[in-house]
């Protein structure tokens, strides 16, 4: 977690970063927020669920903070990223009306 805002005013972003480089050091991807100032539990975390789990997958390994997160909140961002998969933009769904070709005149 890459500690953001400003005096008593905290923000997090949930970050993949290398060992090596200190807690607000340079990351490798963002991966999601933690606002702990929103009055709504369930609105304070937003994850990345594809990219925490393929960081995951080659080796990352969560802070105790951010595995709490993962533990919570991962199943409800895994279905809004699987309902969003299912209704892309741009394609049109049954019953709605398709796009009017358009006709250059010479």
């Amino acid at each position: 977690m890459k500690m953001m805002g400003r005096k008593h005013r905290p923000y997090f972003r949930i970050v993949a970063i290398d060992h090596h480089q200190p807690r607000n050091g340079r990351v490798l991807e963002e991966l999601g927020s933690y606002d702990p100032m929103v009055a709504n539990t369930e609105e304070r975390v937003k994850l990345s669920a594809s990219r925490i789990k393929y960081w995951m997958s080659v080796g990352a390994l969560p802070s105790e903070n951010v595995a709490i997160f993962i533990k919570k909140y991962m199943d409800k961002f895994e279905k809004a990223e699987a309902e969003a998969a299912t209704v892309s933009p741009g394609v049109n769904t049954p019953g709605s009306p398709m796009p009017a070709a358009t006709e250059a005149s010479s």
